[in-house]
């Protein structure tokens, strides 16, 4: 089976959730939007992909904001059209921080500045741990989503919303693909001012992510396997070749 990975800069990559996903059957088929020569400058031209030639489509995060047009220019435009798409067609998506603000804004939803930043490893109350776990969950974000009509609410904190369903995706303010390496890229690319201006030691940041790696990796499973196992529910996709739940 294939899925689309949207992957908006060259630094955030499918990680540990795109193993996972391997792991079940899926082939990956992944398309950059911001090449890195243009990562301070992402309004590029880009043109997606249609959504009914995949099985399953997979947003993932990105530095800048989906509502900061002067940033990201008109290819978010493009993406919000993927996405209504995929909805329309019931092909399941998972959206991963920005990717889950931007499903947001497709649905009829909007998404704004959130009260603060979170940056770092979060726990989260969730109703419904066997597609969301409590973590605890990496997160790097600035901006959280106010939930389009029909959407529920899974997983929370004081901050935002932490996770949320549609009729067949599943969106998440955290990063279950995070790997050490990614955190590593995420501070080196900027976001090493960003941790110091909002109070995080970034080396203790990367070590504590290095520390995380088992326990992120066996929890971005889970959420993949349930993930799957609930659009497998109401779609009727099979949720990889061979019919096993992994």
């Amino acid at each position: 089976m294939r899925a689309l990975v949207v992957q908006h800069d060259h630094v955030t990559e499918p990680g540990l959730v795109g193993a996972r996903l391997e792991e079940r059957g899926y082939d990956l088929t992944v398309v950059t939007v911001v090449p890195e020569h243009r990562h301070h400058a992402p309004d590029v031209e880009f043109t997606f992909p249609e959504a009914g030639g995949w099985d399953l489509i997979v947003s993932l995060g990105a530095p800048w904001s989906v509502y900061d047009r002067t940033a990201v220019g008109s290819w978010i435009d493009g993406e919000l059209a993927l996405l209504r798409e995929a909805d329309r067609l019931g092909v399941p998506v998972l959206g991963v921080c920005f990717g889950a603000q931007a499903l947001t804004t497709a649905l009829g939803g909007r998404v704004e500045a959130s009260p603060r930043p979170e940056i770092g490893w979060v726990e989260v109350a969730t109703d419904d741990p066997s597609l969301v776990g409590p973590g605890p969950w990496f997160q790097w974000h600035f901006d959280r989503c106010v939930l389009p009509p029909g959407a529920e609410e899974v997983a929370r904190n004081e901050v935002c919303v932490q996770a949320f369903e549609t009729e067949t995706g599943l969106g998440v303010q955290f990063h279950p693909e995070i790997t050490t390496a990614m955190v590593r890229g995420w501070i080196e690319a900027g976001g090493a001012e960003q941790c110091v201006r909002h109070g995080v030691d970034p080396g203790e940041l990367l070590a504590r992510s290095r520390a995380m790696e088992p326990m992120a990796r066996t929890n971005a499973r889970r959420l993949v396997d349930g993930f799957l196992g609930r659009t497998a529910d109401r779609t009727g996709r099979a949720v990889n070749r061979a019919g096993r739940t992994g």
